[in-house]
């Protein structure tokens, strides 16, 4: 017995020095952070998972509620596509007020949740503040005038902020969530983002092709932090928290050495996420005041010619009579604008194997969209 334990043993030491030797040791830091705080794969509860920053509010506003607050019924359709997919919060807003709110799993609307890559979404928000601010020329300046590491390179010397927004960035980075070895695994717990963000090679020419990867998300962080000389945590609290006097203070998760996940990990609360679907829906103004120029905010809300279903990091769906825009995060977070009805629509939920349809748009945003606007 203890020949077959000294054996075991000896295995699993074996196991694990390879892993490590191969640069899979954040598997290790995975599975410590899981064990101990919480569910063992991503979630949008993980915002005592890692250190973070915070997102100051100023002032908070709460929505003013509609006339008929949760007087209407959700349709048996879209329960049923709740439950299903495990959804956590639904918030609706119409013509600037809360019309509908619900809350599931022990949540409220004190709750913040995982943003994931509704935060792609946000951070090109933040590019239009930058523009705005006069720290970058416009969309279109060079990756490699902040981050000259790249003057170097055959087609990273191409590379601008427009091309990290569309996903047109051409990285040598295939995404992929369904395994503990892949890069997004790794991006997830590493220690430092920017390393593993300047070392991925552009390999084909940017704003040539579509590919979404998370990476280019990271490394557009990476270059507006360096742009605007801060925090991009704080630059969010100046230019849209406080602006906005969100409900709660948010917070972004950041890595070992500081740097905020800009590919994901903003925690806030669903209402808050609703204002600032609802600011970008009114195209940057709020109150009467231009926080975000209408210019940039239409262009962000703009399809790409290389993919019609995708804007600056936000999707478009054109192809029906009601035509909508949304933030789009992992496990079902989305952000939902609907200019027709002067609608926005919140939900977010648990549930990794939602359908899609054959532009990767999740069936579900539809049929939130469709059932959710005959609200009134």
């Amino acid at each position: 017995m203890k020949k077959i334990l000294s054996a075991l043993i000896a295995g699993i030491s074996a196991t694990a020095a390879v892993i490590y030797l191969s640069g899979y040791g954040y598997i290790f830091k995975a599975m410590a952070i899981n064990l101990k705080k919480g569910p063992l794969t991503p979630s949008t509860d993980d915002e005592e998972k890692f250190p973070s920053l915070t997102v100051p509010t100023l002032h908070p506003i709460a929505w003013e509620r509609h006339i008929n607050y949760n007087k209407v019924s959700l349709s048996e359709t879209l329960s049923k596509e709740l439950e299903k997919t495990r959804a956590s919060s639904l918030v609706v807003i119409r013509d600037g007020k809360l019309l509908y709110e619900q809350y599931w799993k022990e949540h409220s609307s004190f709750s913040r949740m995982n943003s994931f890559s509704m935060a792609k979404g946000i951070l090109s928000v933040l590019v239009g503040c930058a523009v705005d601010d006069g720290y970058l020329e416009s969309e279109d300046q060079f990756i490699s005038s902040v981050l000259p590491c790249y003057l170097n390179s055959k087609y990273g010397k191409l590379l601008t902020f427009r091309h990290l927004m569309t996903m047109q960035a051409g990285m040598d980075w295939k995404e992929e969530y369904h395994h503990p070895f892949a890069e997004n695994s790794k991006q997830y717990f590493i220690d430092d983002l920017q390393e593993q963000a300047l070392n991925i090679e552009i390999t084909k020419v940017p704003g040539q092709e579509y590919e979404y990867q998370s990476a280019a998300a990271q490394l557009l962080g990476i270059a507006l932090k360096k742009a605007i000389g801060r925090e991009l945590a704080g630059y969010l609290s100046e230019k849209i928290w406080k602006p906005l006097a969100m409900e709660r203070s948010a917070k972004w998760s950041i890595d070992e050495k500081g740097m905020e996940k800009a590919f994901c990990c903003i925690h806030a609360t669903p209402r808050d996420f609703a204002k600032l679907g609802q600011l970008i829906m009114q195209e940057g103004n709020w109150n009467g005041k231009q926080l975000i120029s209408k210019k940039y905010c239409r262009k962000l809300l703009t399809p790409t010619k290389v993919n019609d279903a995708f804007c600056f990091t936000l999707w478009a769906n054109d192809d029906q009579d009601l035509k909508y825009r949304f933030f789009y995060g992992f496990l079902g977070q989305f952000i939902i604008m609907i200019p027709e009805k002067n609608m926005v629509i919140v939900k977010t939920g648990f549930y990794n194997r939602l359908s899609v349809d054959e532009k990767m748009r999740p069936h579900q945003v539809q049929i939130l969209a469709e059932e959710l606007s005959r609200f009134s």
